[in-house]
Formats: structure tokens, sequence, C-alpha cells
């Protein structure tokens, strides 16, 4: 069986010059990290708090850790001194606490906004017509202390690729209207394009991702417990 390290190489030789890749370490152990990270991997996907404060401490320090799943607005402040990219910034509320949380760290914290073009209705993230609506209306301008970089979400978990094409298509040209439609507002640092999973890269990557989050095809399937 190849190593972390062997099938990380081989998934970069896959992706596009400018598709980074985020290696989706959850349920996976410390010892499976640090082998990854020195085959050369860097930016690591945990969905956990617990679990990613844990191997933030014992891990080498210039990991870039990225917070990938559902985000509790009591379990911010946990993450808010090292995280170094909040994917799933699925409310107003949650982006206020980020704020507030950074804020007190003296940092600026980098998020995505976290869109639903999926089918099912356990996915998080506004509805398209929702975050188009706000990021429009310029107010999260207000918080200072977040820098708001892009667009993240998950197609359907389906067997259809036509379907998931679509959906990762509907958040391209989203991601596009954001950007064309909020120019007075200074989106700066909008660049980042966060869909495509172990099953859907090679598809996400073809409908505009520039950032995609693997795990199992680096791991092996998640080890729970």
């Amino acid at each position: 069986m190849t190593s972390p390290k062997e099938r990380i190489s081989e998934i970069k030789r896959t992706l596009p010059e400018g598709v980074r890749l985020v290696a989706v370490s959850k349920f996976h152990p410390a010892s499976m990290i640090q082998e990854a990270y020195d085959g050369g991997q860097r930016i690591f996907g945990e969905s956990h708090v617990q679990e990613l404060v844990q191997k933030y401490e014992v891990l080498p320090k210039d990991i870039e850790w990225h917070f990938i799943g559902h985000l509790q607005t009591n379990k911010v402040k946990y993450i808010a001194p090292f995280v170094s990219l909040i994917h799933a910034v699925d409310s107003e509320r949650l982006l206020k606490e980020i704020d507030k949380q950074a804020k007190r760290c003296g940092r600026v914290i980098p998020v995505l906004m976290q869109v639903h073009v999926a089918q099912e209705e356990t996915k998080f993230g506004f509805l398209p017509d929702e975050l188009l609506a706000f990021m429009q209306s310029g107010v999260w301008q207000q918080y200072e202390n977040v820098s708001i970089e892009g667009l993240m979400c998950m197609a359907t978990n389906t067997d259809n690729e036509t379907q998931i094409a679509s959906e990762f298509e509907q958040a391209k040209e989203l991601f596009e209207t954001i950007k064309l439609s909020t120019v007075n507002y200074q989106l700066l640092a909008w660049n980042t394009r966060s869909w495509g999973m172990s099953d859907d890269y090679p598809i996400a990557v073809l409908h505009g991702s520039n950032m995609v989050r693997i795990g199992s095809l680096i791991f092996g399937e998640r080890v729970y417990g």
C-alpha cells in the first residue's frame, strides 16, 4: 500500500497549476499528518475543534490549518489564535463571532463563505440568492478582523456526474457574480473557490475549483472513535 506522501504526489500530478490541495486529516493520527508533512504537504483540513487544537499543539508550527467543517460559534475562540482559513462561514452570526475572536487575538482571519448548492437538506450554507444579497449589501465590511476570500461548497452525494458538474458550475457563476457586483466594496482577496473532494475533485477542477479538499484518497478510510 502506498504512503500518504506518495498518494499526495500522485494527486498533485493530476491538479492543474494554481489548484491547492487541502489534505483532510480529520480522524487520522498526528503521525500520518507528520508523514505527509515530511513529504512536503503543508495544508491540512480538520472539522472538529478539539481534535484540531490537539494536533496543532504537537505538530510543526508552519502547517496551515484549515477548518473545513460546520463551526459552532462557541468553539471559534479555541482556533482563532492559529487557524489559517475557515472554509464554512454559513451565517452572519458566525462571521461576527470570528471577527470578535480574531480581534481579541490581534489577527485578521481569512474565511470562505459557504454556499448551499446541493440537493441535500443536511448541508449547511447560504442559499445562492441569500449569499449574493448579503455580499452586495456590504454589511460584512463592518467586520474588520475577517478577510472574506471566496466561496466553499459541497456537491450532492450522488453518482450523477452531470448533477455534480451543474452544482459546481452554479458555485462558479455565483463566485463571478459576487466578484463583479461587489467591486465597490473592495473584495481584494476574493480569489478562492473551494470545492471538490476525493470522489468528485476532477469534476470540481473542470468547473472552477482552485482548492480541493481530499481525505480518503490520501489517508485511506477514516478511523472513527
